[in-house]
């Protein structure tokens, strides 16, 4: 939905409360996409929303809640009764629920508990002791399990009979009595073959699975490299307990994103959504980064400061000193960026250190001579400069690229192969450091190249 078709939702809707027409209001709730209409009515005002929201029919309404954010999730709970709340909650998905019930307070835990069966409580328990970012705190029971002995007949019987309850049948699992995991079959397998074949005849024994404590990145990784819709989840003991869907993954993908624009930003990454982090917490995942980097800032006054007398004597060279780190700051944070994305989607490992290095260089070669030789013909024609100082300034600047371009793809490796995240190794971190080094080499050429009258 772009944001033309949300506003005219959002003044239909709006009309239709204002005039009472709540029918009318009602048959277009239920036309409307899932997704779509959770973003509609999350905007809405608390009183609104709850109206809104109690006017969708009870299965497309749990989809609905499901698809909304925690904050508005947790503003619907506040607002209905407890039976609403369990009509709710009985229509989502188990691994919905698990998210709900680990995201929420904890009187809202308890008032969600309190709406589930017994045996709907011990096997929440048992999800939520899986470590937060875990394979096991993802998955979900909600799958089609075959037996090996089954036919190819029997199978479809219990995918008719099971399947709407379940998150996916398009993957299917078999298992033997004591659960352990034996292989999968496809729909399709399912669907093309005779119907008195066995199960374990046209399943697929090589199946790729994760273990309840492998870590999500690396489930993720597994979705990205084999292409899978669903992933099976076991124990140490290779009984199956659960899947892991695609969509589950998207989140997770999502959530690993933000955390690292967080840290590229120099901002220490939060699991609390913006709108319901008050002033101060939001303040407290900026202030130490900003501190460090204030502090390690002085470090430029330092060296401006150290090459004073050079400075008293040719005041120009000042004029030039915002570009030449703005410049290198640039190209720097170009190539950390690069490769940081790179490192996280698989493209370069630490083995490819000297290759990227050689190709690092290579290009910071060709943008250098583009910038230095613009830059020296803007001095000459605009500035008064004169030659000596117009080809110190630009020869700095080849410098600064091809030396910004090293330590931008340098840095975020040299993070990974000491265990630090390398998105801290981007953006305001790389700026500081090449801003230092920079005007280091600018100084120094200029005390080489420049008559000077004494220190």
């Amino acid at each position: 939905m772009d944001y033309r078709e949300y506003q005219e939702y959002r003044e239909y809707f709006e009309k239709l409360i204002e005039t009472k027409e709540l029918k009318e209001l009602k048959e277009v709730l239920e036309e409307i996409n899932v997704v779509d209409l959770a973003e509609i009515i999350e905007d809405m005002e608390d009183k609104t929303m709850l109206m809104v929201f109690r006017l969708i029919p009870k299965l497309q309404g749990s989809e609905v809640f499901s698809y909304m954010e925690t904050y508005n999730q947790l503003r619907i709970i506040n607002s209905i009764t407890d039976l609403e709340l369990k009509g709710i909650i009985d229509e989502l998905d188990f691994d919905d629920r698990i998210d709900i019930i680990d995201e929420m307070p904890a009187n809202v835990v308890t008032k969600v508990l309190a709406q589930s069966t017994p045996e709907e409580r011990k096997l929440i328990n048992e999800f939520l002791r899986y470590p937060e970012d875990s394979a096991g705190s993802m998955m979900t029971i909600e799958y089609v399990r075959l037996k090996p002995e089954m036919t190819v007949q029997d199978a479809m019987e219990y995918i008719k009979k099971t399947g709407m309850d379940k998150e996916t049948i398009y993957t299917c699992y078999v298992e033997n009595e004591y659960k352990m995991l034996l292989g999968f079959v496809s729909l399709r397998t399912i669907v093309v073959s005779d119907a008195d074949l066995f199960i374990r005849d046209i399943m697929e024994e090589d199946v790729m699975f994760v273990t309840t404590t492998d870590d999500r990145e690396l489930v993720a990784e597994q979705f990205m490299k084999y292409g899978y819709i669903a992933l099976p989840v076991v124990d140490l003991e290779h009984r199956l307990c659960g899947i892991i869907t695609f969509d589950d993954i998207m989140d997770v993908v999502e959530e690993e994103a933000t955390e690292d624009f967080h840290k590229m930003a120099a901002i220490n990454p939060s699991d609390d959504e913006y709108l319901s982090q008050t002033p101060w917490q939001l303040a407290k995942n900026r202030i130490p980064w900003l501190l460090i980097l204030m502090v390690s800032a002085t470090l430029t006054s330092g060296i401006i400061d150290n090459f004073s007398y050079i400075i008293s004597q040719y005041l120009i060279l000042t004029m030039f000193i915002p570009m030449i780190t703005d410049t290198g700051g640039n190209t720097g944070s170009q190539s950390s960026t690069i490769i940081i994305r790179a490192m996280a989607t698989g493209e370069v490992t630490l083995s490819d250190v000297f290759r990227v290095m050689f190709k690092e260089m290579g290009v910071g070669l060709i943008v250098g001579l583009v910038l230095a030789l613009v830059n020296f013909g803007r001095m000459m024609i605009f500035t008064d400069a004169g030659l000596v100082i117009s080809g110190l300034v630009s020869f700095t600047v080849l410098i600064t690229v091809v030396l910004s371009k090293l330590l931008g793809a340098a840095l975020p490796m040299l993070a990974k192969r000491v265990h630090i995240d390398p998105a801290i190794m981007a953006s305001a971190l790389i700026t500081t450091i090449i801003d230092s080094l920079v005007l280091v080499i600018y100084f120094l050429l200029a005390g080489w190249l420049l008559p000077l009258g004494g220190a």
